[in-house]
């Protein structure tokens, strides 16, 4: 990990930093919820455990998932979706526990997103090695709606791009604790996380869990 890119977080109190109109990274604003969270996310993955899933062209995501919420994002062969039941248990995703609702909401109306009313959290696992591509998320009904991108565990490399698949894209360095907004006019952009380096971090092992919260019903 190139220490350039965390020389100006490393050490410092919350601090909030606009990134394009719309887009936020709020360094450190979930540190103080993180062990609460983690532990949550423990619980809910012994009901709806992690999976690598498919793509709809046959290919096997690198990073690991699982949902909480009325709804939770899925994928195969037949598509990207939301769905209310859990394909690999049968039963509906766990319920989103009020903490995670509350944060978000703040979050998101810290970021200017008053109103914000999430009704599923995608949970993504990270190991050394996996990685994002490059990608819109526009599976939701409402594509103005913001989403709020909480970082734990092991760093990560952002790169938030434009609204064209070619415009340039910005990497930022991403912490234990800090948070990510984006939506309204920067709802759309491309964005993408290098692959994880290796590494151990106190609260999660050699992993970076992501919890990204969403309003898919609109």
């Amino acid at each position: 990990m190139t220490d350039d890119l965390f020389a100006a977080v490393g050490g410092l109190p919350k601090q909030k930093e606009a990134l394009a109109d719309g887009a936020f990274l709020l360094h450190g604003y979930a540190c103080n919820q993180a062990n609460d969270f983690l532990e949550a996310v423990h619980r809910m993955a012994l009901q709806s455990p992690f999976r690598q899933m498919e793509t709809p062209g046959g290919y096997r995501m690198s990073v690991a998932m699982t949902n909480c919420g009325a709804v939770g994002w899925t994928s195969d062969r037949h598509g990207y979706r939301y769905s209310a039941i859990d394909p690999l248990t049968g039963h509906p995703w766990p319920t989103m526990p009020a903490d995670f609702q509350d944060f978000a909401r703040e979050i998101a109306a810290e970021a200017g997103f008053p109103g914000f009313s999430p009704d599923v959290c995608l949970i993504n696992r990270y190991a050394p090695g996996t990685k994002l591509s490059l990608h819109q998320d526009k599976d939701e009904v409402d594509l103005l709606a913001p989403i709020v991108s909480v970082s734990l565990g092991l760093p990560a490399i952002f790169v938030l791009g434009g609204l064209k698949r070619q415009d340039p894209g910005r990497r930022l360095g991403l912490r234990h604790g800090d948070v990510l907004v984006w939506g309204g006019p920067s709802r759309l952009r491309h964005h993408a996380v290098l692959p994880i380096k290796e590494g151990h971090h106190p609260a999660t092992g050699n992993c970076r869990i992501n919890l990204t919260f969403r309003q898919a019903r609109g």
